[in-house]
Parts: structure tokens; sequence; C-alpha cells
């Protein structure tokens, strides 16, 4: 069993800053790598930004100099630094965990989510 524990959604205001993070925990031999995606009501849910456990970064095009993802391997976190937030950034977060576990086969998994509303 893993369980992944988002925390930093919220409101606010059109060029505000906001912080996600995610914890993993549970049956977890490595981690492949860690990501956030979004959905946004009405729409399918997107890739927003990854990072590997080599600590390779990846971004959506659409968040790309705004957007910066950053982990802690000694914590299994991942953190979602969002600045110049815009109202099309409106959307639930979700946590996704690439990782290995202890019977050494790989598997996926994800969080809750966590709702950010960007509004004025």
């Amino acid at each position: 069993q893993v369980q992944l524990v988002e925390f930093g959604g919220g409101l606010v205001q059109p060029g505000g800053s906001l912080r996600l993070s995610c914890a993993a925990s549970g049956s977890i031999f490595s981690i492949n790598a860690m990501g956030w995606y979004r959905q946004a009501p009405g729409k399918q849910r997107e890739f927003v930004a990854a990072i590997t456990s080599g600590d390779r970064t990846n971004y959506a095009d659409s968040v790309k100099g705004r957007f910066t993802i950053s982990g802690d391997n000694a914590k299994n976190t991942v953190y979602l630094q969002m600045n110049s937030l815009k109202p099309e950034d409106t959307a639930v977060y979700y946590c996704n965990l690439n990782y290995v576990d202890y019977g050494l086969a790989n598997k996926g998994s994800w969080g809750q989510g966590t709702q950010v509303t960007v509004s004025s």
C-alpha cells in the first residue's frame, strides 16, 4: 500500500503564488519519478510537471517559466512552486508517483487532489 498526501492548495489572486507539496509513504522500494497533473472542470487531466530520482525535470509548455518542481528524496516528497498564477491555472492538482515496490514491480499511484483556484 502506498499513500500520497498533498498540501498547499487554496484561493489566490491572479499573479500570486502557491506552493504544493506531496509526501509519499508505504511500500516503496525506490522512486522513479514524481509529478503533478491537473484537471479543470469539464476538461481531461493534463500533465503539469515531473521530476525523476536523478532530478531531471519536465514541464508542460503552459507552465514553463512560472512553475518549478523540486524533490526531497530523503522525505519522498515533491513540491510544486507556482508563481505568476493565471485564472486558467484553476484546477484540481493531483500528485503522481511512479515507483518500484518491494516485489520489484513498477507501479503508479495518485494523490487525492488539491484544489487551486486563481480568481480576483
